[in-house]
């Protein structure tokens, strides 16, 4: 399951952070990227036997989520050019995404 769980990297003065998707509140860092994505990710399995042996069910994977609601945001075209720039280097794939992850940190932090 782990293995399936998306981790957000960034890198500042060179060195590389991550956190899961999932789990936005587990976190791992590393020289290089690959190193990163590896602590990220055995941090992450650390924290879903955690939560198992707390007799609970971990997050499934987010790419397993069906999403069936649909929200519309409007922007100007100067604060969707930012936020795209900021999702690519934070390491999310689209806007979307990266919106939906920063609410649900918002709102679970």
């Amino acid at each position: 399951m782990v293995s399936e769980y998306q981790i957000i990297v960034e890198c500042e003065d060179g060195h590389w952070y991550g956190r899961g998707l999932e789990l936005p509140h587990v976190y791992g860092d590393g020289p290089t990227a690959a190193a990163c994505i590896d602590n990220t990710r055995e941090a992450l399995a650390s924290a879903v036997a955690y939560v198992l042996e707390q007799g609970q069910a971990p997050p499934s994977p987010a790419k397993h989520g069906k999403r069936t609601t649909q929200v519309n945001v409007r922007l100007t075209a100067e604060e969707k050019a930012i936020l795209e720039g900021t999702a690519r280097r934070k390491g999310f794939e689209g806007l979307s995404d990266f919106l939906r992850a920063a609410a649900m940190e918002a709102v679970s932090g």
